[in-house]
C-alpha cells in the first residue's frame, strides 16, 4: 500500500464521532487512512477504535525535535467536516495546528485535496468565510459546499443532523489512489 496513502483532517464537530465511516469509504477505494485531528477535534473521536480501524496512530499535534515522523507522507488528504476555523486559517495560511500544519503544506505540495464544510447558517454568512472558500477552490482544492451538498441548519441544531453528513462525497470526489 505505499504511496495510497490519504490523510483525513478531523475538525471540532459532533459531526466528527462518525470518523470512522470515512475511514470505512476510503479504505474499500484502496486507500490507506490515517487520522490527523485539530485540538478540538478531540473530544468526538474514538481514538483508540481509529487505531485499530487504521493500524496507524491518530496525530493531534506537532512532533517534538528529533521524534521520527510515525505516519507514512501522504498522497492526498480530505478535510472533513471542515470547521469555519479551519477553513478561514487554511486560507489565510495559518499552521498553528498540525492539522492546519498539514493541509497548508499539502496546498503547497500540490496533493489533492477535498473539502467539506460543515456549519450552520450563521456562522457560514460570515464574509471571510465565503471568501476562504473561494480562495481554496480557486488553489485548487476540491472544496463541497453548498445547499446541493448539505444544506445549512440553525445555529444549535448541528449535533441533531450529524449522520446527514455525506461521507461517501470527498471519497468519491478523490476517487481511487493513483497506479503508477
Amino acid at each position: 500500500m505505499a504511496g495510497h496513502v490519504l490523510y483525513a483532517v478531523m475538525c471540532g464537530s459532533p459531526v466528527t464521532q462518525h470518523a470512522s465511516r470515512l475511514v470505512s469509504l476510503a479504505q474499500a477505494k484502496g486507500w490507506e487512512v490515517c487520522v490527523v485531528a485539530t485540538p478540538d477535534a478531540l473530544k468526538w473521536l474514538d481514538i483508540p477504535s481509529l487505531i485499530a480501524q487504521t493500524g496507524h496512530p491518530v496525530r493531534h499535534r506537532y512532533k517534538y525535535p528529533g521524534d521520527p515522523d510515525i505516519l507514512p507522507q501522504a498522497e492526498a488528504m480530505i478535510v472533513a467536516p471542515a470547521t469555519v476555523n479551519t477553513i478561514n486559517k487554511w486560507a489565510a495560511g495559518i499552521a498553528d495546528t498540525l492539522a492546519l500544519g498539514l493541509v497548508v503544506e499539502g496546498l503547497g505540495m500540490g496533493l489533492p485535496i477535498v473539502a467539506v464544510p460543515f456549519t450552520n447558517a450563521a456562522m457560514a454568512r460570515h464574509p471571510a468565510f465565503g471568501e476562504s472558500i473561494e480562495k481554496l477552490r480557486a488553489w485548487g482544492v476540491t472544496v463541497l459546499y453548498g445547499p446541493d451538498v448539505l444544506p445549512l441548519h440553525p445555529p444549535g441544531t448541528g449535533e441533531r443532523i450529524t449522520d446527514r453528513f455525506p461521507w461517501h462525497l470527498p471519497v468519491e470526489a478523490l476517487g481511487p489512489p493513483r497506479v503508477e
